[in-house]
């Protein structure tokens, strides 16, 4: 199967609100703890080595990347990847300035189709990462979870990081929580869950609604 995702390049990168781009097409963003997976899951969803960067320095990274994805005379969409969040030593008004900028692009970009959020399979649902959904949520788009490093884990390590998400999510939903909330386990390395992952990011391309089940659990 020919992925979208296959044809991607870079397109901009930016790292105000005023210089996004004026684009229509869907977007997709990537958001994540520094050191949690994030330019890997790119890479390798892109079938891409060099895609996506990380910074030498994690947490450095203050722009906005987009990639856009599909034939390049006329993109499906575009991949959204955002600055990583949660490292000790960015100073606190370079934290500052990420919390505005993710924050507000996440409440108020109309393209946006749904967010992927990276969390290490080891440490999910860290503080942090819940305050990425608490931001996001409200718009009631959907948010998909990449639990990577899972090869890191035992089976039923992966397991219960998968349930405990899970039961985070459960949470969620109680609270009023309106958009979707789905999960599952990724490792680039060894390629786990890269075909449910791109069945899930080709369909909001595709102008899927965004609560249908694409057999991942929610």
């Amino acid at each position: 199967m020919a992925f979208l995702l296959h044809q991607a390049r870079f397109y901009t990168t930016v790292n105000h609100l005023r210089d996004l781009p004026p684009t229509v097409q869907p977007e997709i963003a990537f958001a994540g703890r520094s050191n949690a997976g994030k330019s890997t899951a790119i890479n390798i969803l892109c079938n891409q080595k060099r895609l996506a960067f990380a910074s030498k320095t994690p947490g450095r990274t203050q722009h906005i990347n987009y990639f856009s994805v599909g034939p390049e005379a006329e993109p499906a969409g575009y991949l959204v990847d955002l600055p990583g969040y949660g490292y000790a030593e960015v100073p606190g008004a370079a934290k500052a300035h990420w919390e505005a900028l993710l924050s507000t692009y996440l409440q108020s970009r109309a393209q946006l189709r749904g967010m992927v959020l990276m969390m290490d399979s080891r440490r999910p649902l860290t503080d942090l990462d819940r305050r990425m959904i608490e931001w996001f949520a409200p718009t009631g788009k959907p948010i998909h979870t990449l639990l990577t490093k899972c090869d890191k884990l035992t089976r039923q390590e992966s397991v219960n990081a998968l349930r405990a998400t899970e039961k985070g999510f459960a949470e969620y939903r109680a609270a009023g929580f309106k958009g979707e909330l789905s999960a599952q386990l990724f490792s680039a390395l060894k390629r786990i869950g890269l075909d449910e992952a791109h069945a899930r990011l080709e369909g909001w391309l595709a102008g899927e609604a965004a609560g249908k089940d694409t057999g991942t659990a929610a």
